[in-house]
């Protein structure tokens, strides 16, 4: 940084500031941050499903979840969720080996996974209001559609993520940094898939059983 500032003094430039590429990140720090976003997201989910544990039987006289859950469809979005946390898996393999054709590929069939959970969800979500079983309805369909809805948009969210980085990746490769991206990308991915696994057995399975 000094011998650029001094290289722009001799120039006559004033230096207020230094242009460069691309600061440098260390990983080992970004990787921490990312640990400590991922914990805090367990608390976020771990609040939201305790709401649910104890405002989830409180039906207001109206529809319950074994009224309501079709576990045959729960079963198929579970499927889409757990076949993108395969097939993302599958493109850090290629990373590693630096085939990053390869691993575009991949990340589009994970891409389409994820659209086809939010799909079936956004479905399920549809089906519920027009049956009159909206959020105000009752305290279990009100923390049922926050706790499966806050899943929903963290996907959403993931698959925004993962369309950026696919961009990076076609234009400057695999470089470090984007490696590191794809690494908490994937994290957050499967993250997501052990919170999903936990919607399902807490949510719909006890929830048909009761």
């Amino acid at each position: 940084m000094a011998k650029a500032k001094a290289q722009a003094q001799a120039a006559g430039v004033p230096a207020f500031y230094v242009t460069e590429d691309e600061h440098a990140h260390s990983g080992g720090s970004t990787m921490l941050g990312f640990w400590l976003y991922l914990m805090s997201d367990c608390l976020v989910f771990a609040v939201l499903f305790a709401t649910y544990g104890v405002l989830g039987r409180n039906y207001a006289a109206g529809p319950s979840g074994a009224d309501l859950f079709d576990l045959r469809l729960v079963a198929v979005n579970t499927a889409m969720l757990l076949f993108s946390s395969i097939t993302y898996g599958f493109a850090m393999l290629a990373m590693d080996k630096g085939r990053q054709a390869a691993m575009q590929g991949w990340l589009v069939v994970t891409g389409l996974f994820g659209l086809a959970f939010l799909s079936i969800e956004l479905y399920e979500f549809a089906h519920f209001i027009r049956e009159g079983a909206t959020p105000m309805r009752s305290a279990f369909l009100s923390s049922f559609f926050t706790l499966v809805g806050t899943h929903g948009l963290h996907v959403t969210f993931g698959l925004i993520w993962l369309s950026v980085l696919m961009v990076q990746v076609s234009k400057r490769g695999l470089i470090e940094a984007n490696r590191r991206r794809l690494l908490c990308l994937s994290m957050f991915w499967h993250f997501l898939d052990v919170v999903w696994i936990g919607v399902f057995t807490f949510v719909y399975l006890m929830g048909v059983l009761k």
